[in-house]
Order: C-alpha cells, then structure tokens, then sequence
C-alpha cells in the first residue's frame, strides 16, 4: 500500500461537515484527518473533534495571518489536501501560494452567484430566497486569492420552491454537502 493521503480540515462552526467527513473516511485506510483547524474556540467543531478523537487547533487572527504561524503547522503536517468545510475567514495568499490547488472549498450556492465577502451560510440563503431563484446547489472549488473565484470542481443543484424559506433552502443545502462533498474530497485526492 502506498503512503496516505493526508488531509486537514478547517471550520468555524458546528462541523457538521467536518464529521460528515471523517465517518466517510473512517474505514479508509489509504486517508488520514491529522488535524482539523478552527478560529473559533467555542464552536462544537471542537467536542465533535473530541468524540471522533480527531487532533483539534484553535488558533486567532494573528497566527493565521502571520507568517510562520499556523502555516507553519500546516507544512509541518504536509497535508496532501486542505478541505475547507465551514470555515468563515479569507484564506491568506502565503496560504494558497504554498498549497498551490491543494485548498478546496465548499460553497451554498451555485458559483458564481452569491459569492463573495459576507456571502456565507444564512446570507446565501436569504440572499437567494429574495432573488426568487428557482434553483440553487453547492459549488466545491479550489481557493485562490479571491473569495469564492477559485477553478469550479463540482456543482449540485436543488429547487427552490415558493414557498421554502431561508431555513427550508439550508436544509436543502446541507443534504447536498453531505451527499456529495466527502465524495469529491476523494476524487481529489485521487486525481492529486
């Protein structure tokens, strides 16, 4: 067998996706979590990580913008792939330049509508609620330099019906994450 694919996942809130992911690839011997990253102390990313026995970081603005801080974490992790799943902040140039397409991402919409800064969660679904859009999805695409501008992986689309509300389309949205995101984690990994 040959050496693990390594992954390190960051989010900032609940990681629903986080553990999504990890129950995924929880009997795949060929992939490993070696940490899961977080800006937020206090998020339930953390007791969720403490249940699955995942390597769980806290960090703050300073150490993820400063040189040499959490990026030297990461190379010292050397991560085959760097999965975004939740996490709310822009990620910082130094970041991608190291990790050329190595950073995917996971976005509640169809890119490149309502993407952006502030286009995140609830926004997105307000957002597309009050357009009147009759269909919405989740884009999976690599990170750049711009919010939500990186190559487009993979798209999935769901209807949008009159009558859902804001909350009704993030249901909608969550299914299709945890459908379709742990499966193209792998495809990457394949293909890197």
């Amino acid at each position: 067998m040959g050496k693990k694919k390594r992954i390190v996942l960051f989010a900032s809130g609940s990681g629903s996706n986080v553990e999504n992911i990890a129950h995924y690839f929880a009997d795949n011997e060929s992939v490993e979590i070696v940490g899961v990253f977080g800006n937020n102390r206090t998020a339930f990313v953390f007791e969720r990580c403490a249940k699955l026995g995942l390597p769980a970081y806290s960090f703050n603005r300073k150490a993820f913008t400063d040189v040499g801080g959490v990026l030297n974490f990461l190379q010292a992790l050397d991560p085959d792939l760097i999965v975004l799943a939740g996490f709310l902040w822009k990620i910082p140039e130094s970041f991608v330049q190291t990790f050329p397409n190595r950073i995917i991402n996971v976005h509640p919409a169809l890119l490149p509508k309502y993407g952006g800064k502030g286009m995140y969660g609830m926004h997105v679904h307000e957002a597309v609620k009050a357009a009147g859009e009759t269909e919405t999805g989740i884009t999976i695409h690599f990170v750049n330099e711009q919010y939500d501008e990186g190559a487009i992986i993979f798209q999935a689309k769901v209807n949008v019906d009159s009558q859902d509300t804001a909350e009704n389309i993030a249901q909608k949205i969550h299914k299709l994450e945890y459908a379709h995101f742990p499966e193209v984690v792998e495809k990457v990994l394949a293909d890197g």
